[in-house]
């Protein structure tokens, strides 16, 4: 599969975190001849929060993860995730699969079950083969190695076109704070309290109740603000571990949260940038809404539209597919007062097309790569933006023989 166009350069060079090592495995889940497994070890003392799919359906890893976050945060711990059986639908046999590879993490590593956490993604509503995970639980935990995380970070793609990583340092009390984490993503994105597959690591210090409040805000801002194309996943998870080894507290602190913020935002661009058959990066602005929950209704709306997403795809200017997003929202709009912009070309304004509308001005700046939408109600304060990408042939063709 290539490369997506809206891809990085290259793979980050991401810091090394105290206290956290990784390694993969081929264990042929699904994918023959490349790794599809990864587990990270957590040191002793380790602070571990995380966000999860809200979907009805969601898996037996996600249930398990949700039952264990914030129940004990003594001892070490690790995160084993697969990639190419997402272990959704899967009944009692899903169940299973989850108490296997926690009970054969635990037992290797010598750790607690309920400091063991799972992920799976991939085809959902066939059985997890975990005897093939569990086999290789021994050869991940001798190889772990403090810098293995870009080989996890492939690890745990399935339609991904690239491995995707993010990272900062801060200094804080005039010693640095290291973030670092890898995600996977690319179609069923449209997330609820967490997106496809995150994990992030940091050396700083701070307590449970402390980082799962500033990861849940930071979502709202960062993954629940991205769609590929409406469909939230039944894996949806992000987990964030903190290990202490910097020793640095950062409870409380504006510039650490700050700093996770912009890993965070960085990781769910890049999803957006390998979106399946993405060929353009999208940001929706509104402005002007009642308040910003009235925005953010706009936003998606336009964002989830096929006939704008297609529309983006072929370089077509069609500013009314905006105004029939903005229409069928469910948010107050007054259509007289309501403006709409391509980058800086303003092409509708007073409910109606711009005195200065220029055809030839909006088609060129839709042959751009990464493309600004503005919408503006006119009538508050409310405000939101969010990102999305164009809907094109290829992610048909993916979707169409995803099983096969």
């Amino acid at each position: 599969m290539p490369v997506s166009p809206l891809a990085p350069a290259a793979f980050p060079d991401l810091p090394v975190i105290d206290g956290v090592r990784f390694a993969t495995a081929m264990a042929g889940v699904k994918y023959k001849n490349r790794t599809d497994v990864m587990l990270a070890e957590l040191a002793e003392g380790s602070t571990i929060a995380g966000v999860f799919t809200r979907s009805a359906t969601r898996s037996a890893n996600v249930l398990d993860c949700q039952a264990k976050n914030g129940k004990t945060q003594a001892g070490r711990a690790a995160i084993i995730v697969n990639s190419g059986n997402s272990n959704a639908f899967t009944g009692g046999r899903g169940v299973e699969a989850v108490d296997a590879l926690c009970a054969g993490v635990a037992e290797q590593m010598g750790i607690d079950a309920d400091r063991v956490f799972t992920s799976s993604t991939g085809v959902i509503g066939e059985p997890l083969p975990y005897e093939r995970i569990t086999a290789k639980i021994g050869e991940l935990v001798d190889n772990l190695d403090p810098v293995g995380i870009a080989p996890a970070a492939k690890a745990i793609m399935t339609t991904d076109t690239f491995p995707k990583g993010a990272s900062t340092t801060i200094t804080v009390d005039g010693k640095p704070v290291k973030i670092a984490g890898i995600a996977k993503g690319s179609g069923m994105i449209a997330p609820d309290m967490a997106t496809m597959l995150v994990y992030i690591f940091t050396d700083a210090k701070i307590g449970y109740d402390a980082l799962q409040q500033a990861l849940s805000q930071l979502t709202d801002r960062t993954f629940n603000c991205i769609t590929v194309d409406s469909d939230t996943s039944t894996s949806d998870t992000l987990l964030i571990g903190a290990t202490g080894a910097s020793g640095v507290d950062v409870t409380g602190n504006d510039d650490f949260v700050a700093a996770l913020h912009d890993v965070m935002l960085d990781l769910s661009h890049q999803v957006v940038r390998d979106g399946e058959g993405a060929s353009k990066f999208v940001e929706i602005t509104v402005t002007g809404a009642q308040d910003d929950q009235d925005a953010f209704k706009v936003a998606m709306a336009t964002a989830n539209s096929p006939l704008v997403k297609t529309a983006i795809a072929g370089e077509d200017a069609n500013w009314g597919r905006v105004v029939m997003a903005v229409g069928k929202s469910g948010a107050y709009a007054d259509r007289d007062k309501l403006s709409i912009r391509f980058g800086d070309i303003v092409v509708a304004e007073n409910g109606w097309r711009a005195p200065n509308y220029s055809e030839d001005d909006a088609s060129a700046y839709m042959k751009n790569q990464n493309l600004v939408i503005g919408v503006d109600l006119g009538l508050g304060s409310g405000k939101a933006t969010v990102w999305t990408c164009d809907l094109t042939y290829e992610y048909i063709r993916i979707n169409a023989d995803y099983r096969s």
